[in-house]
């Protein structure tokens, strides 16, 4: 049989010793576990970030497999440290809305609240529920042990991070904002694409407005020249061939932008 998979997304990066550690929980909870780290480098605390990675990423990954993503600004509070199974996954996770993206796409089948389980030590504290909580759950749950075992039924639905959504006026035009700027300087929004929409991507500068064909890919600009296409996510991107359209813009998360069709 192949080894239990578990993967990592944090934003605890990979220069102190928190990865490290929940590793070594993970190996020590569950021998010859694989651990795949899918990204420590969300930015500190941000849960839109956090949520689209991991509607882009987990829906690729053979079912069976146990996630573990811990973005958690609350800590140590009131928050519930949950699992839960969806569509053959299961996820680790604290309840702040983390995975509400992936939830919306894969609705759940069963939450329980994590209030227990055998790997836990003594040593479970209120700053690093990564290793004393959400490790030893999903090394518990790699074993082959069910859901029920670490605790109740959720009483509630995991929280639903709110994400803006794109207003649609009678002409067609649609407005919206970036929700997410990835390391090729890409200004990731929340309009939706398509291989039929066609039109122009208006960005709202101080000024005037600068306006962006919609085409197929990132070739289809002039070098040096931007462009909006539809990413890997579904959504319209606004991108600037060889370079950064959000340098060379100065866009970032809340930006406002629109879409205006191409007339007939």
């Amino acid at each position: 049989m192949a080894p239990a998979l578990v993967t990592l997304t944090t934003d605890f990066g990979t220069r102190d010793p928190y990865v490290a550690a929940m590793r070594g929980v993970l190996l020590r909870g569950c021998p010859g576990v694989a651990v795949v780290d899918l990204t420590h480098e969300i930015a500190p605390q941000n849960l839109v970030e956090a949520a689209l990675f991991l509607d882009a990423a987990l829906p690729e990954f053979p079912a069976g497999a146990v996630h573990v993503a811990v973005v958690d600004p609350g800590v140590g509070t009131a928050r519930r440290p949950l699992a839960a199974r969806a569509g053959g996954h299961t996820l680790v996770f604290p309840d702040n809305g983390l995975c509400s993206l992936f939830f919306r796409r894969t609705p759940p089948e069963a939450v329980h609240v994590i209030e227990r389980c055998p790997l836990f030590t003594e040593r479970r504290g209120a700053t690093f529920h990564g290793r004393d909580v959400f490790a030893p759950a999903a090394a518990w749950l790699a074993l082959g042990n069910p859901l029920e075992s670490l605790g109740p039924p959720a009483e509630e639905r995991p929280l639903r991070l709110y994400l803006p959504e794109p207003a649609k006026d009678a002409s067609g035009r649609m407005s919206g904002e970036v929700l997410h700027v990835d390391r090729f300087g890409n200004a990731v929004t929340n309009l939706p694409g398509g291989e039929q929409v066609r039109g122009t991507v208006v960005v709202e500068l101080p000024g005037d407005p600068v306006r962006i064909p919609v085409r197929r890919t990132y070739g289809d600009a002039d070098p040096g020249g931007l462009v909006a296409v539809t990413g890997s996510t579904g959504r319209l991107e606004v991108a600037l061939r060889d370079g950064s359209a959000a340098h060379l813009l100065g866009l970032g998360a809340g930006a406002k932008v629109s879409f205006v069709p191409e007339r007939e």
